[in-house]
């Protein structure tokens, strides 16, 4: 199945701690280059993420960011050390025994004291799964986006593929009719000459002549590049490079039809080789 290179995903996923979401933009590329934008305090994931997107993806340009939007004091959870705080209000209130009512600790005291409040972490190897599960998620949206739009673009060139081979039967018919033409104009030449033409040889330029005008080793070519190139349609893995290369083969074959064709009409199908041929050359750049 064909991939497009050209595609958007958006994956948002909530969490005790906050809220997380992947944006993932791809557009064409020869070889498959990625850029992440992640926040400063989970750089650290960028290899893992990396490594996923490039055991996806073969070809593109991929451009990935990472929103975190915490929610409350979840980035960090806070304790008290109960024992600590039991421990001063007993000293609190045996200071204000013997000192007088009035003396003992306020709230923002006790809050203030070195070691009552702890600030623990949240558990980054729990928040690590939580994204990755859901550049995951964005990925599969990604390559099915890629894969309808590459179905799109299958559907077209195989369009344009019938076009080619209606073209190339076209060029094929012409064949005996040009042979023939070539003949009689010889034969017309040879009759304005006085001396009388030697048999023999007339036939020996006749050959001559159809081997030059001879393109049916072309039209088999471009044929069969077609047969190829409706085969690799149907593989699993990425063909756009495969199909960069039949398009240059069957414009190298269009190019030396061009330059055989000995009529208007063998001409015009080799023009139209080519215009099919780039129209398909610059979708197939999409494809990865």
């Amino acid at each position: 199945m064909l991939r497009s290179m050209t595609a958007f995903a958006r994956c948002e996923q909530p969490s005790a701690w906050g809220t997380i979401t992947w944006e993932l933009r791809s557009v064409n590329h020869r070889y498959l280059e990625t850029t992440l934008r992640l926040p400063e305090a989970l750089r650290g994931l960028e290899s893992p993420v990396r490594e996923r997107i490039g055991a996806m993806l073969s070809r593109g340009k991929i451009e990935g960011t990472l929103k975190l939007q915490t929610t409350g004091m979840a980035a960090t959870a806070i304790t008290l050390n109960f024992p600590m705080v039991e421990r001063l209000l007993d000293i609190a209130a045996e200071l204000e025994h013997q000192m007088g009512p009035g003396t003992g600790l306020r709230l923002i005291d006790v809050l203030r004291w070195p070691g009552v409040v702890n600030e623990t972490e949240p558990d980054l190897d729990e928040i690590k799964m939580v994204i990755l599960g859901a550049l995951d998620a964005a990925l599969a949206e990604l390559i099915a986006t890629r894969e309808r739009e590459g179905q799109r673009t299958a559907e077209l060139l195989l369009q344009r593929c019938e076009a080619i081979r209606t073209q190339v039967a076209r060029a094929r018919a012409r064949r005996p009719e040009v042979l023939a033409r070539w003949r009689d104009k010889l034969l017309s030449r040879l009759a304005d000459i006085p001396a009388e033409a030697d048999p023999g040889r007339l036939e020996q330029e006749l050959v001559l002549i159809a081997q030059r005008l001879d393109v049916e080793e072309e039209l088999d070519r471009l044929n069969a590049h077609i047969d190829e190139i409706q085969a690799v349609f149907k593989r699993a893995e990425p063909v756009g490079r495969r199909l960069d290369f039949l398009m240059q083969e069957l414009n190298r074959e269009a190019n030396t039809l061009s330059s055989k064709a000995a009529d208007t009409d063998t001409t015009r199908a080799a023009v139209e080789l080519k215009v099919l041929i780039e129209q398909m050359r610059e979708q197939i750049q999409n494809i990865e």
